[in-house]
Formats: structure tokens, sequence, C-alpha cells
């Protein structure tokens, strides 16, 4: 009978429900850490008269709102440890372990058998609900937002550097956990009170609520919050840019087919339109784009795992596309061997522009036309509702025929190893029109340079999978004619400019452009090796002196190694390599440095777009990492 009183008084407070306060500002407690039955030292900072919570504060910096339940004098924990009289632990989780030996204040067997049954139902019910309001846990739900879009680089992501890459389920309920549970879920997040405040000042006005079926979010939800975030100009942007590019792209190849290249020539004497189109040049295209998916469809390679979706599956990827660039490399070889004129490639240039431009528009209508009918959860978060804006964003995420996802094909194999194979044509085809018996340096640089920058991308395959093209961009025109025509058409370019305008390169002077090409490529490559390991295991050992902030949604932000150097240090190894590409071509005309130029100015909009989404997502911790990484690509420039 002591013992229940013992439990009574114990728990009291825990049934009744006093609206007086207990505690003062400034006191130090120990509170329990929510989720489990460890009680910690905190300060009390304020109190919330009608919510009844208390705002603490931990040892390490923590800012929780805990209830007075859950927060116990320090007098009280030392009489515990001097053998107070209070339950055990064992007896507050409701284990029904018990000591066999009788107290002295203990009743009789018989008078314990005789006791009210109704009275042990009602103190059994009583324990049970002390323990749910002891372990009912409040979480904070997270909000999905929609960010920026990117473009067309295997690398480009926005550099979230976190310790998981799992969608959190957002929710607006109470849970209880547990009682063996030690840990808050990586789903949910205790959002720091005052982190929390803030967040909702700046995200008021573009705030989705997501349920636990994100699947039935409502479209007019979407398009709502996502027509205040269109990219690149919202529909009137989109439009021209669809209408511009490729007359833009038709410019710059012939004006490097100039003689004299300069803007005082602009614009360059047009083609007739009859004279760009060419069945058997679309052919050889189309045939050229069935091959390499044949090269993917091979049962070579290892099978991995995407990144979660918004239903918590995980779609599965082959990855061969370093054998397909072997396969493809035997296959050049074969044509030499074979005396297959590759010099028709150059040739016919224009022609294979305008097949290719063609070819990707006709998927980008096949895609959204098949989009109409996919499910909602299928759709890309960038996508707004608006048919013209969805047709050069996209419209689904992961649009697949079977297991064949289009847009993981398209990122890496025709576009890009179809940029080694045109550099290849250029390289033959300056030696024919310069009457050289062996290449210039200046192109077998321009070639090495952009064969080891594929080669890269290829053997780093799975990198492609956590970036923002895959994760958030649907398939639409703008990764289409990205991936299908920019990529291997512009990125020729230093190549092609070679062909007509030859430049004789000093060894001297290419030894500079060598090392300059070098310490690009060494930013580049540990940095995004560094962020890709940290992402795959933050426990590493070899991770372990990396520093890390955390924020209120549970991740962690990267903020040393060469992410504590510059906040985008692979965007910075990325410019460094355009420069090295462009300088091999001399500086009597600008035209080769076209592509360095465009790059900037892309990597520059990303940056600014990755910093609104991270201040807009981590609050506070994104202002703390901000100040202790003040430089955002080039170190000592703002």
């Amino acid at each position: 009978m002591l013992r229940l009183l013992f439990f009574f008084f114990n728990y009291s407070d825990r049934f009744l429900k006093m609206p007086s306060r207990k505690f003062a500002d400034g006191e130090v407690v120990r509170g329990r850490w929510p989720g489990s039955s460890l009680y910690y030292e905190v300060e009390i900072l304020s109190h919330d008269s009608n919510s009844q919570l208390y705002n603490v504060k931990y040892k390490d910096g923590t800012e929780l709102e805990l209830k007075e339940s859950d927060i116990k004098p320090l007098t009280s924990f030392r009489q515990r440890k001097s053998g107070s009289t209070s339950s055990s632990p064992s007896r507050r989780r409701g284990s029904r372990s018990r000591s066999r030996s009788r107290s002295p204040g203990r009743l009789p067997k018989g008078s314990r058998r005789s006791a009210s049954a109704s009275y042990q139902a009602d103190l059994k019910e009583a324990r049970k609900e002390a323990r749910k309001d002891m372990l009912e846990v409040k979480l904070t739900p997270l909000v999905l937002k929609p960010f920026g879009n990117s473009i067309n680089r295997y690398n480009g992501e926005p550099e979230l550097i976190e310790r998981n890459d799992m969608p959190h389920k957002h929710t607006q309920e109470k849970f209880h956990l547990s009682q063996e549970s030690s840990h808050i879920p990586t789903q949910y997040s205790l959002r720091a009170r005052r982190d929390e405040i803030k967040l909702k000042e700046v995200e008021s006005k573009e705030e989705i609520v997501v349920t636990k079926r994100p699947a039935l979010l409502r479209t007019s939800e979407v398009t709502a919050t996502q027509s205040k975030d269109l990219e690149f100009g919202g529909v009137p942007g989109v439009f021209l840019i669809m209408l511009g590019l490729p007359a833009f792209l038709f410019l710059l190849l012939l004006m490097c087919k100039q003689k004299e290249p300069s803007l005082l020539n602009f614009p360059p004497p047009l083609p007739a339109l009859g004279d760009l189109w060419e069945t058997r040049v679309f052919g050889a295209y189309l045939l050229w784009f069935l091959l390499q998916a044949l090269f993917h469809l091979l049962p070579i390679g290892k099978v991995v795992e995407g990144t979660p979706l918004t239903d918590g599956r995980r779609l599965k990827y082959r990855l061969n596309g370093f054998y397909a660039f072997i396969l493809t490399s035997a296959l050049v070889g074969a044509c030499f061997f074979w005396n297959v004129e590759l010099y028709y490639v150059y040739r016919h240039f224009l022609q294979f522009a305008l097949a290719a431009i063609l070819f990707a528009t006709g998927l980008s209508v096949y895609l959204y036309a098949r989009a109409l009918k996919a499910p909602q959860d299928e759709l890309s978060p960038a996508s707004s509702g608006n048919a013209i804006y969805d047709f050069f964003i996209g419209r689904e995420l992961n649009p697949r025929i079977g297991t064949f996802d289009l847009k993981y094909f398209c990122e890496l194999r025709p576009g890009l190893i179809g940029w080694v194979v045109i550099n290849l044509v250029m390289l033959l085809a300056e030696m024919k029109e310069q009457n050289r018996a062996v290449p210039s340096l200046a192109m077998i640089l321009v070639n090495s340079f952009q064969l080891l920058y594929v080669v890269d991308a290829l053997w780093n395959e799975e990198a492609l999978l956590t970036t923002m093209d895959i994760i958030h961009d649907g398939f639409g025109f703008m990764l289409a004619f990205g991936d299908l025509v920019w990529v291997p058409f512009i990125y020729s370019f230093q190549a092609f400019y070679l062909v007509s305008h030859p430049n004789e390169l000093s060894w001297p002077m290419a030894s500079l452009i060598i090392a300059l090409k070098l310490c690009g490529f060494v930013i580049f490559r540990c940095a995004n090796s560094q962020k890709n390991a940290f992402r795959k295991n933050p426990a590493d050992p070899r991770l372990a002196h990396l520093k890390t902030i955390h924020t209120s949604t549970g991740k962690n932000l990267l903020v040393s190694g060469w992410w504590g150097f510059v906040r985008h240090p692979n965007y910075l190894g990325d410019l460094i390599m355009a420069l090295a590409w462009s300088l091999p071509c001399g500086f009597n005309h600008i035209l080769p440095y076209f592509y360095v130029i465009y790059f900037t100015i892309l990597l520059v909009h990303r940056e600014a777009r990755d910093e609104h989404h991270c201040r807009k997502k981590y609050g506070l911790a994104w202002e703390k990492y901000c100040q202790r990484v003040p430089y955002r690509i080039v170190p000592y420039i703002y």
C-alpha cells in the first residue's frame, strides 16, 4: 500500500494540470530529452502561459520547448542518488520485474488478492496515461519548398552538404514514441523556437503544407505557390529561351566557320533552310541515340538505388556509363579500321546540329504529352501547372519506359559521350583542313582536357543521382535540349574553332595551361569526392576531422575541408578548368571564350539560387554557416 502512495505522490503532477508556474526564468534544472528517459541540466529561458510550455536551453546550446512534467529540480536527483524511496527507473518505465522479498509495509498475499478489482484497473489506467504523457513529443512539421532549376551540368546541384538525403515526412500531429525509443526519427526534427519563428516570417507567403500523404497534394496548392518562384523570367522568359537558343547556337557555329569571326562581321551569311536538312544525317543521329540506349540496357555494371521519392520509394539505376564509353571507343576504333570517313561529321556539322534540335524538341513533346497522364506524386517539384513553363522545365520527374529512365540516360550518354566523339572528329578535320601530319598541340590539349572531364563524370556516375537535375527538375525541353544539343555542340566549341583558326602554342605556355587545368581538376574532384563521401557515410573515420554546423532540420552543413574554403569549391574548380579549355585557342578572338563567359554567368545564377533556397530552409543555421564561410565561389570575393 505504501508503494501505491509513493507512486501517487511522485506522479500526481502528471494527472493534475496546474495553471501556476513552478520554475522561474534563469533557474537551472534538469529537463528530459524528448523521446527518452534521460534528464540533462538545462536553463529556463521563458515560459508561455498559453501553452504552459517552458523554453529551455541545454548545455550544447540546443533550445527546446518542454512541458512542466518533463522538468525536475536538481535536488530531486541528488535525493535519488542518496537512496530516495521514490520509484525506481524500471518501475517508472512500467516494468513488471519486481523483487520477490516482502517489505515491512507490504500487505499479506491474501489481502492483496482481495483488493478491489476496479481500483487496480483504475490504477493501471492511470499509470498508462502517465507513461503516455511522459513520452509524448511535440514535433515541428517541416515544410517542402520549391527551389530553383538546374541546367545540364552533370555535377550541378545545390550544395547542401547533409548527413542524410532522406526526404522529410510532414505531419501536423503529435506522435507517441515507444518506451524503448532513445532518438527522434530522422524524418522529424525538433526545431529551435527562435529559429522556427524566423522561418515562419520568411516562409509565411510561400508555405506548402504537406500531410502524411504527399501524393494527395492539390494541384491548386502547388500551382499557387510555385507560380511565385518561376525561374528564367517565368513563362515569357522560357518562351523566349526556347525560341532563341536554337537560333543562337546556329549563329555561333556560323561565325566560327568564318575566316575572321569578329563582331564586326555579324551577322554571318545564313544558309538556306533546305541546305540544313539531310535525311541521312538525321538517320545517323537517330542511330547514335539508339546505339547508346542499347549500351545502357546491357546487364553490366552495378545497380544502385536513388534518393527516396516523396512516397518513400527508391528507383533503381544501373551504373554502366563507363562501360558504354569503352564500347563506343571500340566502335570508333573499328570505324578507323574499316576506313569509315568520320570527316563526314565535320562537313555536315550544321545538319547534325539541326537533327539534334529536332530530335530534342520531338522528345520534349512526347515527355509533356505522357506527363499529362502521370499521377500527382510523380510530377516534378519544379512544375507549375502552366503548359508553356512545364514544357520547358519538365512536368514529370522520372519518366520511364519500363525500367528505362529517359532523363538519367540522356544526362550522361548521347550528349556527353558524343562530345568526346565530336572532339575527335575535329582533331581529324584539323589535320585534313590544314594538311598536318599530326594534330596541333593546342588541339591535343583541348581534346585531352575535355576527355579527362568526361571520363571523370562517367567513372563517378553515381554522384549524378544526388544532383538537382535528377531529384528536383522534371525532364522537359530544358534538359533535353541541354543534354542532346547544348553539351555536344557548344562544349566542343574550342575544338571546332581550332579547325579553321589554328594557334601555334609554345611548350612553356602549354605547361602553364596544363598546370592550371590540373589545379582546377584537383579542386573539382576533391571537393566533390569529399561531399559525396560525407553524404554516403557521415560516420566514416576518414571524415572525423571535418567540422559541421547542426541545423534545425536535423541535418548538418559541412564547414571545413574544401567546403570551409569557399561555399562552392566545385564551382571554383569548374571555372578554372573552363578557362584552361579556352586558353589553347589564343587571344585573337573572343569567340572561343564564349564558354567561359556563359559558364560564369550560369554558376553565379545557380549560386544565388542555392543561397536563397538554403537561407529559407536552414534559417539561423545558414546565417551562422555564412559567417564561418564568407566566400561564395572565389576566395576574397563575396
